[in-house]
C-alpha cells in the first residue's frame, strides 16, 4: 500500500495537472546504459537488464543520488515517490524514451530509502508500482521497493566456485535437502523468524551431520503473502527481507559454500500473483501479462501468465535467472511448474486456450525461452544445476539445446514419485498385484537425467506426512518408510527429501510453525535420522551408487518378478567397474531367512547397510557382516548369495572387484 501524508494526498483523478521537476533535480538525467543495451533488449537479447535497470545508487557530477530506470511503454508520465516527496505524484520525474524506458538521476536518493513508481496511464488514472528490477523490498506486508546498494560485498568462496566449474555433477554423489528457511527452525525469543545469518550456522551444522552435498530453499525471492510459500513472487531480484538484508543473504550463501554444500533455490517464470503493487497491468495495459485470458491468466493459481513472445519480458526473466548466479553465487535454480509453460492448453478445457500460429498445444515462446535460459546459465557459470518440475512425458527435458532438448541439467521424476508412494501405501499383503509399479519405472529411468524427489509437495494440502502415509502399526510404518528411502538412494537419480522427513515428523508440514523437533528425543525418530545419515554415506562413498546414476551401464536387474514374496534385487556398478552393490528389497513383514539372489563374481560381498538395523529401530536381522558367493547359479548367473533378508527392508552388498592384471606386452 501506499503512504500518502495528510498534508499531501495522493492524487489519483485523472485531470491532476502535470507540476515541472521540482528544484532538487536540476541536474540533466545521464543514463546507466547505452543505446545498444536499450537495443538489445527491445531484441530480447538482453540478460544482464539489472546493471542498469532499477535503482542504482551512483554519483553524477560530483552529487550522489540514484539512478531509476523502469519498463512502462504505455505510460503518459512516471515519477519516483518517496518519503522526500510525501509519496505524491508529480514531483521526481523520469524521461521518457523511444524504447519505453523511463529514467533519470535522482539526486540524494541513497541507499535504505524506500520508494515506488508511480504512473499515470493512457486513461489518466494514476497508479503505484514497485520497481520490479528492485533488489530490496520492504517486509510485507509493506509493498514498497528499496535503495540498496549490492556491490560492496567481499566473497569467500572462490575455492568452491572454482571446484564447482570443474565439476562433473551426474558422476557425483548429489543429494539434496529441500528447506524452507521460515518453517526450518524458529526462534523462541517472539522472533517471528531466524536470520539468515544464523540459519546458515544451524543449515551447515545439521547438513554435515546428515550427509547431505546440497540444500534447495524454496522460493527466497520476495513474496508478499505467506501462504503461497514464495511461488508466487514479487520480487524477482529481491531475496526477501524475513530473514535479512541481501548482504545478509550473500553471507548465507557464502558460508554454504566455505563449508563445502551447495545451494539450489526455487525460481517460479511460470506465473505472477495479481497483487496491485506487483506486475500486473504494470503501466495500465497487459505488459508482462498476455491480454487474452485464455493466453494470459492461470486458472489454478489466480495468478498472470508471462508473455514469453515479448522481448522485454523474456530479458526481465533471463535477466533474473542470470541475476541469482551472478550476484548471489547459487549453484543452480529448480524451475517451477514448467509443465505449465510447456503446453498452452495445461488445465484448461476445450475453448479455453488458444492454439499457436501452427495450430498445435505447444507454447513455442515458452519453450524457446527455457531453452535460451540454460544455454545462458550453463554458457556463463558452468558446474550449475538447472532441474526442471516437469511432469508430463514431453521429450528431452534434460537433454542439451543442440541434440534437440530443452537444455536442463536435471529433471524431477514425478513418475518415480507417484508410483512409488501409491505402492509403498498399500497393505504389504496386496503389494503382490502391483510388483510392476516399481519396476516400470527402469523402462525410462536414463531417458532423462532424473532427480527423484520427495518433496513439499507430497506433505501438505491434507496428504498427511509421509511418515503417516505408511501402512501398518507404528513399527511398520517407520520400516516401510525405511525401505522408501533405501529404494530412493540405491535406485539410479539423485535423491530429494524435504525437511522433516528425514526424522519422521507426524503431523504434514505448517509454514506457520517450526518442524517437531522434540521427536528426536524419541528412539524410533532419531534412528530413522541415523538412518538417513548413513544412507548419505552409503551413497557417498560407493562410486556404484552415483557415478553412473545417468548411464543404463550402471544399473542391472537381477529379479523383479518374484511378486509372491514382493522383492526385487539389482546391482549398480561404478564407472570403471571396479564396484558392484547388490540391492535386494523385502516388501513385506515376512522375513526371508535364506533368500538367494543371483550374482556375476566370485568373492565376499560386505553388507554395507541393512535398514533393519536396531540402531535404526528395526528387528536386528543381517547378515553378520556380509557373505560369500557360493557357485549356486541363480537368476541366469553363475553365482549367488543366500542372504537373510529382513522385513520390511533395503538390504545393500558391496563387492570391491580387483584391477585386470597387465598383459606382459604392455607391461
Amino acid at each position: 500500500m501506499t503512504r500518502p501524508t495528510a498534508s499531501t494526498p495522493q492524487s489519483t483523478s485523472s485531470n491532476t495537472t502535470k507540476s515541472q521537476p521540482e528544484a532538487a533535480s536540476p541536474h540533466a538525467p545521464q543514463r546507466l546504459f547505452s543505446p545498444n543495451e536499450a537495443f538489445a533488449m527491445s531484441r530480447g537479447t538482453n540478460c544482464t537488464a539489472y546493471r542498469w535497470m532499477g535503482a542504482h545508487p551512483t554519483e553524477q557530477d560530483g552529487v550522489a543520488g540514484t539512478h531509476f530506470a523502469v519498463w512502462a511503454p504505455n505510460a503518459q508520465e512516471v515519477c519516483v515517490i518517496c518519503d522526500r516527496n510525501h509519496w505524491r505524484h508529480g514531483a521526481y520525474y523520469l524521461n521518457s524514451s523511444d524504447s519505453g524506458i523511463w529514467s533519470a538521476f535522482m539526486p540524494e536518493i541513497g541507499p535504505g530509502e524506500t520508494y515506488k513508481y508511480s504512473i499515470r496511464t493512457q486513461s489518466g488514472t494514476v497508479i503505484e508500482k514497485a520497481d520490479p528490477y528492485a533488489f530490496a523490498q520492504e517486509h510485507p506486508p509493506k509493498t514498497a521497493s528499496m535503495v540498496y546498494d549490492i556491490s560492496n560485498f567481499q566473497w569467500k568462496d572462490d575455492e568452491w566456485v572454482d571446484r564447482r566449474r570443474q565439476t562433473n555433477w551426474f558422476e557425483q554423489p548429489v543429494s539434496i535437502y529441500e528447506v524452507h528457511l521460515g518453517s526450518w527452525r524458529r526462534p523462541h525469543d517472539g522472533r517471528p523468524y531466524f536470520s539468515y545469518l544464523e540459519l546458515a550456522d544451524q543449515l551447515i551444522e545439521y547438513v554435515h551431520e546428515l550427509g547431505y552435498s546440497h540444500v534447495q530453499l524454496m522460493p527466497i525471492s520476495e513474496f508478499p503473502f505467506d501462504g503461497s510459500w514464495g511461488y508466487q513472487a514479487t520480487g524477482y531480484f529481491a531475496p526477501t527481507s524475513r530473514y535479512g538484508s541481501p548482504d545478509d543473504f550473500k553471507e548465507f550463501m557464502d558460508r554454504m559454500h566455505q563449508a563445502g554444500i551447495g545451494v539450489l533455490i526455487d525460481w517460479v517464470p511460470a506465473h505472477f500473483p495479481t497483487d496491485g503493487h506487483a506486475l500486473g497491468r504494470f503501466d495500465g495495459t497487459a505488459l508482462y501479462e498476455h491480454a487474452d485470458p485464455r493466453q494470459g491468466f492461470h486458472p489454478d493459481w489466480n495468478t498472470y501468465i508471462y508473455n514469453y513472445g515479448r522481448n522485454e519480458v523474456r530479458n526481465f526473466l533471463l535477466s533474473s535467472a542470470r541475476f541469482w548466479c551472478d550476484v548471489y553465487h547459487v549453484d543452480g535454480i529448480r524451475v517451477d511448474a514448467v509443465a505449465s509453460m510447456l503446453y498452452l492448453d495445461y488445465s484448461r478445457s476445450h475453448g479455453e486456450w488458444v492454439p499457436n500460429y501452427q495450430g498445435g498445444r505447444e507454447n513455442l515462446e515458452a519453450i524457446q525461452f527455457l531453452k535460451d535460459m540454460n544455454t545462458t546459465l550453463h554458457g556463463e557459470f558452468p558446474g550449475i544445476l538447472t532441474v526442471a518440475e516437469e511432469s508430463t512425458a514431453w521429450q528431452g527435458v534434460s537433454r542439451p539445446v543442440y541434440d534437440g532438448g530443452l537444455g536442463f541439467t536435471m529433471k524431477w521424476d514425478m513418475g518415480w514419485m507417484n508410483d512409488s508412494l501409491r505402492y509403498i501405501r498399500r497393505d504389504p499383503i496386496h503389494r503382490r498385484h502391483h510388483q510392476n509399479e516399481l519396476s516400470f519405472r527402469m523402462i525410462y529411468a536414463f531417458h532423462e537425467n532424473f532427480v527423484l524427489p520427495l518433496s513439499h509437495d507430497e506433505v501438505v494440502h491434507g496428504k498427511r506426512s509421509l511418515l503417516s502415509q505408511m501402512p501398518g502399526d507404528d513399527w511398520q510404518k517407520f520400516a516401510n518408510l525405511r525401505v522408501l528411502y533405501g529404494y530412493q538412494y540405491s535406485t539410479p537419480g539423485k535423491p530429494l527429501l524435504f525437511m522433516g522427513g528425514e526424522f519422521g515428523q507426524w503431523t504434514e508440514w505448517n509454514h506457520d510453525t517450526e518442524l517437531d523437533w522434540a521427536l528426536l528425543r524419541f528412539e524410533k525418530h532419531d534412528g530413522l535420522r541415523r538412518y538417513i545419515g548413513d544412507l548419505n554415506r552409503v551413497y557417498r562413498d560407493h562410486p556404484a551408487l552415483h557415478q553412473l546414476d545417468c548411464e543404463p551401464t550402471g544399473f542391472e536387474w537381477i529379479q523383479a518378478d518374484d511378486a509372491a514374496n514382493s522383492t526385487y534385487a539389482f546391482a549398480r556398478h561404478s564407472k570403471d567397474r571396479r564396484e558392484t552393490v547388490i540391492v535386494a528389497i523385502n516388501m513385506t513383514p515376512v522375513p526371508r531367512e535364506e533368500y538367494r539372489i543371483g550374482v556375476s563374481d566370485p568373492g565376499f560381498y560386505k553388507e554395507i547397510l541393512n535398514s533393519d538395523a536396531a540402531i535404526y529401530g528395526g528387528s536386528n536381522l543381517g547378515n553378520a557382516g556380509g557373505v560369500r558367493a557360493e557357485r549356486v547359479p541363480m537368476h541366469g548367473r553363475e553365482y549367488s548369495v543366500k542372504v537373510v533378508l529382513p522385513p520390511l527392508a533395503v538390504l545393500m552388498l558391496a563387492i570391491q572387484h580387483p584391477e585386470p592384471e597387465a598383459d606382459e606386452e604392455s607391461a
